[in-house]
């Protein structure tokens, strides 16, 4: 290859790799495996040596993870958070001694050896024993501070208890969602119509990127911390032991290692064994347990040389797909899905595999019948990532997009910024509506768990419920007749419904199903218009005038209530008694010091949680926003808040309050928050205990 040809090529390569780079650490997307990116990761290392006049300064091969994100404030790491070598041979391994050997000569080598959990890097910082701050790899020099995240997961301590902990030390892990966990929840975002996500790793990288950490708390993450960097340590497993002697969470499946045939053993046993663990598990980590040969090893620009990454091959398979079925949603999105012949792929019987989208099946270039490549790799059903057009049959004809509703055989539409095709027919299409009713009941909306999704579904074709308002008319002689519908189970049924009708107006607004509009956008809309007739008469410019309310949201929700029939469930469900407007007695505040007064909250805080600094703002009249704006009336700004929003801030010149100047405002109010540093609870909670300290004049 030529040098002309070299720098094309390289520039292919690098453009791919940094697309992939974005899409696995912004995005939570891994549309590639592992090892497909590792591969072309290594072609573009080996085209750099050959030329290495064509190696950019900013090369992906030189660099580590990718960039912090602009929505968390930038923390810079004490030590570099380095990636790791990845190796997919046995003699490679055999390579990694003898580097080895070559810079501490004579010298005995002992191994540690971990598996390689498949999820997010985080690194913990601790000062007198209390958690200060929560990072993620980022770029490996500086990464996102996600400490509030970070103390919703219940296996990772925010104090230590223990008497002999240093002043201050590090813990590295991994965060990680339970395949288990991520099957439950996907289960659940199928049956209101959202998209499953595509694997326990991007979920939890997904999850810690959230910017509500009670919305980080319902995902239910998990960890396990792999190393400990503090003064005084002799070797790696000295480390580990302190972990778990302190109360983090350590796998019990390390192993140290005398000689390399060990290390191979241990990779041959987990090979096998890794699919019986809970969590996914991508390969081995090989360590070299003395901390000072580590030192004297040193690293490279982006990889420690004491430590290496054995990467199992994904479970790959190849079968004939046998035809293209389509998904309808809740809200009338099609999905694509690949209906296989079945092959055993992993311990599991593969029939089917995700396809995602029309682009997809454009990519992919699907043929009827084609032989194709599936492999399985922490997804929750397989994915085709290639085609033997070799075994293509010459009379095959190439998938075509349905153009219509499977269900309903409605023309189908596309918006030009999307990617997915929508059924329009909300009224009449049998899963759309399905969907809706069980996107009505569910717990983050009316909360009534009496009724499952085989419930609904029967309700539905038995012609008693067609809309959310039908559920309150149902009454005992209904529902006797019904199979599987026993006396007490009918009484909880009807005392469930019930019930719901006390679930606050965010829940109901949210539980509408209204396109675009979610937890908390329900939220917003609801403390801004107080109820469902001045929601319902808002024009476009009164609802865009609502914080952090887009013009999707405003425009869905302006169509929303243009729709006769959707005037007709508001007024429905207004006879029977559902809420529909806030509670006065509820949002009873403690004073009106905030009243119409908005509030940034960014940074952390030595006297409460943000989550706690917000519910005090708001229980005291105030609005909590999350963008700077020159609209905005404070900065509430507490250690190391993000650059971003501080230069933003003094462009505006908006007035900015510190921790000592807010609690100067506020005294008599704060002092019981002090216990609450360190504990994340739910909003509401919190705002619920504000209310009645209040009632009871404790403040």
């Amino acid at each position: 290859m030529n040098t002309a040809a070299a720098q094309k090529e390289i520039e292919r390569l690098t453009a791919l790799v940094r697309y992939y780079n974005t899409q696995y650490y912004q995005h939570s997307r891994s549309e590639i495996s592992d090892y497909a990116f590792d591969q072309l990761l290594a072609q573009l290392t080996q085209l750099e040596n050959q030329f290495p006049a064509l190696r950019a300064k900013a090369s992906p091969t030189e660099q580590v993870g990718e960039a912090p994100s602009r929505n968390f404030k930038t923390i810079v790491h004490q030590y570099p958070m380095l990636s790791l070598s990845n190796t997919y041979s046995a003699g490679e391994i055999h390579e990694f001694l003898k580097r080895i050997q070559k810079i501490l000569p004579n010298e005995p080598i002992e191994f540690f050896c971990e598996l390689k959990f498949d999820g997010v890097a985080v690194s913990l910082i601790y000062e007198q024993g209390m958690l200060k701050n929560g990072i993620t790899r980022g770029d490996g020099e500086k990464g996102d501070d996600i400490t509030q995240n970070v103390k919703t997961i219940k296996t990772i301590p925010t104090a230590i208890m223990h008497l002999n902990t240093p002043p201050t030390f590090e813990v590295r892990g991994e965060v990680f969602m339970p395949r288990a966990h991520f099957a439950s929840l996907n289960k659940k975002r199928q049956a209101q119509g959202q998209a499953s996500l595509a694997n326990p790793r991007n979920a939890a990288s997904g999850t810690l990127k959230m910017l509500d950490p009670n919305a980080v708390a319902e995902r239910a993450l998990d960890g396990y911390m792999y190393n400990l960097i503090a003064d005084d340590l002799k070797t790696h497993e000295t480390g580990i032991g302190l972990l778990g002697k302190w109360g983090f969470n350590v796998s019990s499946t390390y192993q140290k290692c005398k000689t390399i045939d060990q290390v191979l053993a241990y990779i041959t046993y987990w090979e096998t064994k890794k699919d019986s663990l809970p969590v996914d598990v991508d390969g081995i980590v090989i360590k070299i347990n003395s901390i000072a040969q580590q030192k004297k090893l040193g690293a490279t620009a982006k990889s420690p040389r004491w430590a290496i990454a054995y990467k199992y091959k994904p479970a790959s398979a190849r079968t004939v797909l046998a035809a293209i079925t389509y998904q309808v949603g809740r809200t009338g999105a099609i999905t694509p899905v690949a209906e296989l012949q079945p092959i055993h792929l992993a311990g599991t019987m593969v029939k089917r595999a995700s396809v995602h989208n029309a682009n997809e099946i454009k990519r992919l270039n699907l043929h009827e019948q084609d032989t194709v490549y599936i492999q399985k790799s922490g997804e929750i059903i397989p994915k085709i990532t290639g085609i033997d057009v070799a075994k293509r049959q010459p009379d095959s004809k190439p998938i075509r997009f349905i153009t219509h509703c499977p269900a309903c055989k409605t023309p189908l539409v596309r918006a030009t910024d999307e990617a997915i095709y929508y059924c329009p027919n909300t009224k009449h299409c049998t899963p759309q509506i399905i969907g809706s009713l069980w996107h009505f009941v569910h717990r983050k909306a009316m909360n009534i768990d009496s009724i499952g999704h085989k419930t609904i579904d029967l309700l539905f074709h038995k012609g008693l419920v067609r809309t959310p308002a039908d559920l309150y008319a149902l009454c005992y002689q209904d529902l006797a007749p019904l199979e599987g519908f026993q006396d007490q189970a009918i009484k909880n049924l009807l005392q469930g419904i019930k019930n719901s009708k006390r679930m606050p107006f965010t829940k109901v607004l949210f539980g509408l199903g209204i396109r675009h509009v979610g937890e908390t956008a329900a939220e917003k809309l609801a403390q801004y218009f107080k109820n469902i007739e001045a929601l319902a008469k808002a024009n476009v410019e009164a609802l865009i005038a609502t914080p952090e309310v887009g013009e999707k949201i405003t425009n869905s929700v302006v169509a929303y209530f243009q729709d006769v029939d959707h005037v007709q469930l508001i007024e429905s469900l207004k006879k029977v008694g559902v809420t529909l407007a806030i509670n006065n007695k509820a949002t009873t505040q403690l004073h009106q010091l905030f009243f119409k007064k908005s509030f940034v909250v960014s940074g952390t805080f030595q006297n409460f949680s943000r989550a706690a600094v917000k519910a005090l703002i708001k229980a005291h009249g105030g609005k909590v926003l999350s963008a700077i704006s020159s609209n905005l009336d404070y900065l509430l700004a507490g250690d190391n808040m993000g650059p971003i929003k501080l230069a933003k801030a003094k462009k505006l010149g908006i007035p900015m309050l510190s921790e000592a100047m807010f609690i100067q405002m506020i005294p008599q109010h704060v002092a019981w928050l002090h216990f609450h540093k360190y504990t994340i609870f739910p909003k509401w909670w919190l705002v619920k205990i504000l209310h009645s300290c209040a009632a009871h004049d404790f403040f």
